[in-house]
């Protein structure tokens, strides 16, 4: 069976939908420096509440996902690959900030949708 492109499409927008748990571990905001070739990944520490929502372990407030919020990062990774940042993140750092294989299979398919969109100069927005 031949899978055409908005076939595939269909099937990650479908997947992008369903619910997963957050990881106690943080999250990750995901970027480029263009000028720099490179792909940034900032770790946000988090609280999973009863609720399962991800709280600021500062604040308690609940951290919403569409909105820009202003926290402080803990740590800032780099790489001119997506397979760098991956060793950097989860081979190098002694305690591995993600807690979840989800969490840690979805990074690594972000950090791959950055390096393409470094090397062919698309925009990159984080799913």
């Amino acid at each position: 069976m031949d899978l055409i492109v908005e076939d595939l499409a269909a099937i990650d927008d479908k997947l992008s939908q369903r619910h997963i748990d957050l990881d106690p571990g943080g999250y990750f905001i995901i970027y480029l420096d263009r000028d720099a070739g490179l792909i940034y990944a900032k770790h946000f520490t988090n609280v999973i509440d009863d609720r399962g929502l991800a709280v600021d372990p500062e604040t308690g407030k609940v951290i919403p996902a569409r909105e820009k919020v202003e926290r402080t990062h803990t740590t800032v990774f780099n790489a001119r690959t997506a397979k760098e940042l991956c060793v950097k993140i989860f081979e190098e750092t002694q305690r591995p900030p993600v807690t979840q294989l989800n969490h840690a299979a979805y990074l690594g398919r972000e950090f791959v949708r950055a390096e393409v969109a470094l090397v062919t100069g698309q925009e990159y927005v984080q799913d």
